[in-house]
């Protein structure tokens, strides 16, 4: 290992590799049906795709400018005006990245220094803890806990100190399903005014919720002057591969997402952005129509569960996720649980203690299953399920 290397492998050290690519390949292997990785079995509006291919077929396919091509950060901006009110200069209020996964991480890298604190809901998205760790943050868990997976304004008050500089947000909340309400929002809000903290919210699945509104905490008074929002086309239009996502907010923010993305992918991809400006301005209504289809698959899906005894599930209010307690199986590790899964039962879930600090702690025995799948392969699941014995 070089010298130039070690600092870096030490900031890393005690972040667990990635579950998703391992189980994915597991269920592969055992032919198992894969309930773990969120990714839909069904592409997204084929208008979408053929915006695609005409700029694959009319030269679009060099560099992107750095920011985004104009029509799409001009489509973001009134994507957000349409939606939430939320009026932005397309210029330099919007950036373009390669998925929110770099959104994250360029907002992290450009403004987190050394030391400084990270307020971050626990559980976590996998790459929070990877890219507060690479940018040398130091990150303060409040820790949602089940089985409701509600905010602790208390917690979130207690965990700011004089070094703690941003909030990290995610809601709707990966892996819970919880999507805060008014008063945790505004309860957010107030101890980012008092603190003078930047909040970082990733709203990637803001359009995918069940019964519930999405409220982003950039509409509230006092926030817009603070608040980076991250969100993508992935989750939204159903094109999780193509990796398009945006950053917004106040020019200064979004000029340091901008300053951390020319040194990661410089650019994005180009002939994939006019599509998503299309998917953005054309089909307004279409993550609308997917959210109302998930919340019948995440029926199936949680009924499915709930029926097989010793399984707890918490219904989730938006995402692509349930969540469930296997304890009463008599399972006190879900990872080791889920590693028995594909050979017990052919199916693939994700345990959700790798989202947090503490492997033997609050999420110990809980167990990710995604939605995002077709009603026949999700019916094939609980089947299978069924008909299994899972207890320990």
């Amino acid at each position: 290992m070089s010298r130039l290397s070690a600092p870096l492998s030490a900031r890393l050290q005690g972040i667990p590799p990635t579950i998703f690519t391992q189980m994915s390949a597991l269920a592969v292997r055992t032919q198992s049906v894969n309930l773990g990785q969120g990714f839909p079995d069904v592409d997204g509006p084929p208008a979408v795709i053929a915006r695609a291919v005409q700029a694959l077929e009319t030269g679009r396919n060099q560099y992107a400018p750095g920011p985004g091509v104009p029509e799409l950060r001009q489509a973001v901006a009134r994507h957000q005006q349409r939606h939430y009110e939320i009026e932005l200069d397309p210029d330099d209020q919007v950036v373009v990245t390669t998925g929110c996964t770099e959104a994250i991480a360029a907002a992290l890298l450009g403004l987190v220094d050394p030391g400084d604190e990270v307020v971050v809901l626990e559980p976590y998205y996998d790459s929070y803890v990877a890219m507060i760790q690479m940018a040398g943050g130091v990150r303060r868990p409040v820790t949602l806990r089940a089985p409701d997976f509600r905010l602790d304004l208390d917690e979130l008050r207690a965990a700011v100190t004089p070094a703690t500089r941003f909030v990290l947000l995610n809601s709707p909340h990966n892996p819970t399903g919880t999507v805060l309400t008014s008063d945790e929002l505004a309860g957010v809000a107030d101890v980012a005014i008092e603190h003078d903290l930047v909040v970082i919210t990733d709203e990637v699945y803001e359009h995918l919720v069940f019964d519930v509104e999405h409220v982003p905490i950039a509409t509230l008074p006092g926030m817009a002057e603070r608040t980076l929002t991250l969100s993508s086309a992935g989750k939204s239009y159903s094109f999780t591969g193509w990796k398009v996502g945006w950053a917004t907010g106040p020019a200064e923010l979004v000029a340091a997402v901008l300053a951390a993305k020319q040194w990661l992918t410089f650019t994005s991809g180009s002939p994939l952005q006019p599509a998503v400006a299309h998917a953005l301005d054309e089909l307004q209504d279409w993550p609308a129509d997917l959210a109302r289809d998930l919340r019948d698959r995440r029926d199936l899906l949680c009924d499915g569960l709930a029926s097989i005894e010793g399984i707890e599930v918490v219904v989730p209010q938006g995402t692509y996720f349930a969540t469930t307690d296997v304890s009463a199986l008599g399972w006190d590790d879900g990872m080791a649980f889920c590693r028995a899964l594909p050979e017990r039962a052919g199916v693939v879930a994700i345990p959700s203690q790798v989202f947090h600090d503490d492997q033997r702690g609050p999420g110990r025995h809980l167990v990710r299953w995604a939605f995002c799948k077709t009603p026949e392969l999700i019916s094939e699941g609980i089947d299978r399920l069924a008909a299994a014995d899972l207890r320990a």
